[in-house]
C-alpha cells in the first residue's frame, strides 16, 4: 500500500477548498462537536483529532449535530494523529481539564506560526495571569505542574475562550445543542486584535454567537463563579443544580464561596460586579439539571478540581486573600474524589 492510500485510509474527507479556513477540533465532544459541526456548515475546512469509538464514527458519518428536529451532518478529517492532519488557521481546544496536558504535547503539528488556539475549556487557564497587574506572568502550577502545557502551548497561540450554551451527545460524533448564549473571546493581554474580530466574524457566521472581550479574564472569572459552586456541590450531593439553590443553607454556603473568589479577583484587578444572587437567578433558569461534575461522578471520569478551585486558591495566595470556605469545599470535593479515584 502506498502512502497516499494509508493517508486516506486514516484521514477521512481531504478539504477540496483550498481557501477556506482551516479548523482542527481537539475533543469532539458535546461542545467541540457543536463547533466543529457549525464551522463545517458555513464552509471551513474542519478536521477533528479524535480516537476510538469517536473517531470510528466520524469516519463512518461525519460529524453529525441535532439543533431541535433537524440534524446537520457535516463530512470532516479525521485522525488520531494530529501530523496526518497538518498545520491549521485555527485549532478548538474543547476537552476537560485533566486532558490538557496531553493535547499539549501533541498539538506541535497543528501549529504554525499564526495558528490562533482557542481554549472552549471550563476553569481557571494556565495563562490567567498574563496581562494582568500583577507582576507576575508565569503560568500556573496548579493547572500546569511540570509546565507541560505552557511549553507545548505558547501564550502567543492563546485565544481565550468562555462558552455559554448547553449542549449534549446524543452518541460518538453526534453532538445536541440544547440552548446557546454564545461564545466570548479574548486576546490574554486584553484589547481587541483583528484575529480575535476575525474569529468572532468567522464564529458568527457560522451562527454561533460570538462577541470579543476587551478583558477575557473577567468573562472567565464571572463564570468561573457559578462552576466552582454547583459542579463540586452537585458532585458531592448527588443533587440537581435547582435543589442546590432553593436550599437555603447550601446556597449560603455557595454564596460565601463567591464572595471569597469576588474577592480574590478583585484584589488581582478582575472585577465582578454581579452578587452572589444574580449569579443563582441565571442557574434557576436551567432548571433541574446535573452539573457536569456529577456526570463526571457517575460515569466515572476524571474531574475538573484544578481548574475550578485548585487554581483559585493558588490566586488567593498570590493576591493574598484568605479564602476559609474554598478551602473547605476544595478539601470535600477532593477527598471524595480521591476515594472514588477520580483524582
Amino acid at each position: 500500500m502506498c502512502i497516499r492510500d494509508r493517508y486516506q485510509r486514516r484521514v477521512r474527507g481531504d478539504c477540496p477548498r483550498a481557501m477556506a479556513t482551516r479548523v482542527c477540533i481537539y475533543g469532539a465532544g458535546a461542545i467541540g462537536g457543536w463547533i466543529g459541526a457549525k464551522l463545517a456548515q458555513s464552509g471551513c475546512c474542519v478536521s477533528v483529532v479524535a480516537r476510538g469509538a469517536t473517531l470510528a464514527a466520524l469516519q463512518q458519518h461525519g460529524l453529525r449535530l441535532r439543533e431541535g428536529d433537524a440534524v446537520l451532518s457535516s463530512e470532516v478529517r479525521s485522525s488520531d494523529d494530529p501530523a496526518e492532519l497538518g498545520e491549521q488557521d485555527i485549532v478548538v481546544v474543547a476537552v476537560k481539564a485533566p486532558a490538557l496536558a496531553g493535547v499539549a504535547s501533541a498539538i506541535g503539528p497543528l501549529l504554525g506560526e499564526d495558528t490562533m488556539v482557542v481554549l472552549a475549556m471550563n476553569g481557571v487557564p494556565w495563562w490567567f495571569l498574563h496581562g494582568l497587574d500583577t507582576g507576575d506572568a508565569t503560568g500556573l502550577r496548579s493547572v500546569d505542574r511540570d509546565g507541560a502545557i505552557s511549553r507545548g502551548i505558547a501564550v502567543k497561540h492563546v485565544v481565550g475562550c468562555v462558552v455559554h450554551a448547553g449542549c449534549s451527545l446524543d452518541g460518538p460524533g453526534q453532538p445536541c445543542l440544547r440552548s446557546s448564549s454564545g461564545l466570548v473571546v479574548g486576546e490574554p493581554c486584553g484589547g481587541s486584535t483583528p484575529r480575535t474580530e476575525h474569529l468572532a466574524t468567522l464564529l458568527g457566521t457560522a451562527g454561533i454567537a460570538t462577541k470579543v472581550s476587551a478583558r477575557i479574564q473577567e468573562d472567565i472569572w464571572y463564570k468561573l463563579l457559578g462552576n466552582m459552586t454547583m459542579n463540586p456541590i452537585s458532585a458531592l450531593t448527588g443533587a440537581t443544580c435547582d435543589l442546590i439553590v432553593d436550599d437555603d443553607l447550601v446556597r449560603g454556603f455557595a454564596a460565601k464561596v463567591m464572595l471569597e473568589a469576588k474577592e480574590v479577583g478583585a484584589k488581582l484587578g478582575v472585577v465582578i460586579s454581579q452578587t452572589p444572587e444574580d449569579r443563582f437567578a441565571v442557574t434557576r433558569k436551567l432548571g433541574a439539571f446535573k452539573s457536569s461534575m456529577l456526570q463526571d461522578h457517575e460515569a466515572m471520569r476524571q474531574v475538573e478540581l484544578d481548574a475550578i478551585l485548585a487554581a483559585v486558591r493558588e490566586l488567593a495566595e498570590v493576591a493574598g486573600v484568605e479564602t476559609p470556605s474554598i478551602d473547605a469545599l476544595f478539601g470535600l470535593a477532593r477527598l471524595q474524589a480521591q476515594v472514588k479515584g477520580l483524582y
